[in-house]
């Protein structure tokens, strides 16, 4: 399915996790509608990152669920990446667009689409819509473009939600673990997190505490072409995802499912505890979520170990690149 020489406007205003888990899908809608012009409604530094890659022709600045800035033409195509509806198909149906593709909500006016897959996997769920549109896209379409390795190790320890952050101690104690070592250990997180990576990066004098001096493609650099990340279910592990960066990966709230790492398994140790009876998840909690909090700091210092042994090993497969 192709259309003419126009404009394909994106919508999906949400964060650096939910960006990276949304290229493949606006992959698939380049190969869709080959000939047009892609444009993304998400935030201005995520999407003007994004466009600088090649994944979209132009950005419209775009903050959540708030008006579109649009000027000009009706798009020819509307496309609802960010969510489920109805408030999300309002937003482009105000735009009068020549058609929009969505997934179907039970409970709004019907959309041009398939209805709401409830359990797939986040990028599932979106190369699923760019699929019915017509583009295929995988799971092989996370992969950005691989840097350089360098020999340092990026510790996150922050998170959105207090549900997904790890105990500040431990992370801590990993780094302090980490820095005996020899490892070059730079501690990120955004600057409302100064607190807690001044925190963590304490551990060890010889630990960089970089937190807030990175943008987004400045962190992607940082990120990319590290030996190893460590890092909770946050936008940091969706990079390392992305450039193939060996990555310790602790999860709380949400199973790795449906949100974790779907390429380069091996390059990849996912840490989650579930038990018989716990409470249902909840992936903004106000706190750190149970299964979160059964993860030891020595099983991730073993993960890390396992990973960094394995940078070692000739044999080890690396990423492919990505594809076009």
């Amino acid at each position: 399915m192709s259309t003419p020489a126009g404009t394909v406007l994106a919508l999906r205003a949400l964060g650096l996790g939910d960006a990276l888990t949304g290229v493949p899908a606006l992959r698939g809608l380049r190969r869709a509608f080959p000939r047009a012009r892609l444009v993304l409604a998400g935030p201005a530094t995520l999407s003007t990152w994004l466009r600088d890659l090649g994944v979209v022709d132009a950005v419209l600045p775009t903050e959540g669920l708030t008006a579109l800035a649009w000027t000009g033409p009706p798009p020819d195509v509307a496309v609802n990446l960010h969510g489920r509806g109805p408030q999300s198909h309002n937003l482009l149906r105000a735009l009068r667009p020549g058609r929009l593709i969505a997934f179907r909500p039970p409970e709004a006016s019907p959309a041009d689409g398939p209805p709401w897959p409830e359990n797939d996997h986040e990028v599932e769920r979106w190369c699923a819509l760019a699929r019915w549109a017509g583009g295929w896209c995988d799971a092989e379409d996370l992969r950005l473009p691989p840097l350089p390795r360098a020999p340092h190790v990026v510790v996150h320890p922050g998170a959105a939600s207090p549900s997904r952050r790890w105990a500040a101690e431990r992370w801590a104690a990993v780094v302090a673990a980490l820095a005996a070592d020899g490892h070059d250990v730079v501690v990120t997180g955004t600057p409302s997190e100064a607190e807690l990576c001044a925190q963590v990066a304490a551990a060890d004098p010889r630990a960089v505490d970089g937190c807030g001096r990175y943008d987004v493609a400045a962190l992607a650099q940082l990120v990319g072409s590290a030996a190893l990340a460590l890092c909770g279910d946050t936008g940091v592990a969706h990079l390392a995802t992305a450039y193939g960066t060996p990555s310790v990966l602790l999860f709380g709230p949400t199973p790795a499912r449906t949100w974790g790492p779907l390429v380069d398994p091996q390059l990849h140790k996912v840490l989650w505890h579930p038990r018989p009876g716990d409470p249902p998840g909840d992936p903004h909690g106000a706190t750190t979520d149970v299964r979160l909090a059964r993860t030891t700091v020595s099983e991730v210092l073993a993960a890390a170990s396992e990973l960094l042994a394995s940078l070692l090993d000739p044999v080890v497969s690396r990423p492919r690149a990505p594809l076009p």
